[in-house]
């Protein structure tokens, strides 16, 4: 047996819940509860290898994101790891935390991230490449890297349309955390429920993404990405063209008909 491969799968576990002709959900959860689900090297290749297994299943409606217990989504990265890297190691590392994110934000479905706890560093960026994102009322959120002598890169670029330039800039320059109801305040987070009703707040978005045509839902997402990198005038050229693209199956006409046709009570 492959002990050290094991130990590294585990790092970051999958599963996934079969709707039946809806398709299924993808349950990714970041599984290092000893640490605050802390990601090092090895669990951020775990969580690249199995986003890019994903990518290819078409049966797939939504990824859901989330820590093991009750207490971190992910507290940050290993920084036992982190404090003796070598210039070629820190390179790998924050080039691994970019894919990581990359993953999740590129993600052809909805990604949903389920907030249970701590959100820290590479924690609160790949959160903040998801779709959408529900937090528990205890979680708590930071960028606390200038704390630690490095500066937060990376996906930390995201911030600043989410959240505003001005808190973004406070939460990288000074390391402080802020506690759920300020993620909400300022946009970061969509739903804050206690911890006890995070799940149904999850599920909410999940049967809204079922009651959409799954190929629409894919398009949409792609032109999501495209509004980000486009001016407005070249966003609406590339909504045309995916106007046009979503008449290329049945889907339009099928959910249509059946809207047009429904009983009324």
């Amino acid at each position: 047996m492959n002990t050290r491969s094991d130990s590294a799968a585990s790092l970051v576990l999958l599963d996934y819940d079969d709707r039946g002709a809806d398709g299924r959900i993808a349950r990714v959860t970041f599984n290092n509860p000893e640490k605050r689900n802390a990601l090092g090297l090895a669990g951020k290749e775990r969580f690249i290898e199995i986003m890019t297994q994903l990518k290819h299943d078409e049966s797939l409606r939504a990824v859901v994101l989330t820590g093991a217990g009750d207490r971190s989504f992910v507290g940050g990265t290993n920084l036992a790891e982190m404090a003796n890297f070598d210039l070629t190691q820190a390179e790998a590392s924050a080039t691994k935390t970019h894919r990581a994110c990359d993953a999740v934000r590129s993600f052809p479905a909805p990604v949903i991230a389920r907030i249970n706890g701590y959100c820290f560093g590479s924690g609160m960026e790949i959160a903040a490449c998801a779709d959408m994102r529900a937090g528990a009322s205890h979680a708590k959120f930071g960028m606390p890297e200038t704390r630690f002598g490095i500066p937060s890169g990376m996906e930390a670029s995201v911030l600043p349309k989410l959240i505003g330039w001005g808190k973004a800039a406070e939460l990288v320059l000074t390391g402080d955390h802020i506690d759920a109801e300020e993620a909400y305040r300022i946009g970061y987070l969509q739903k804050l429920v206690p911890y006890d009703r995070l799940d149904e707040a999850v599920e909410g978005w999940v049967a809204s993404l079922l009651a959409c045509g799954p190929r629409a839902v894919r398009i949409q997402k792609r032109l999501i990405l495209d509004w980000d990198r486009m001016s407005v005038v070249d966003g609406a050229r590339a909504g045309i063209q995916a106007y046009v693209d979503s008449y290329r199956s049945d889907e339009p006409r099928r959910m249509m008909t059946a809207f047009v046709n429904r009983k009324k009570g």
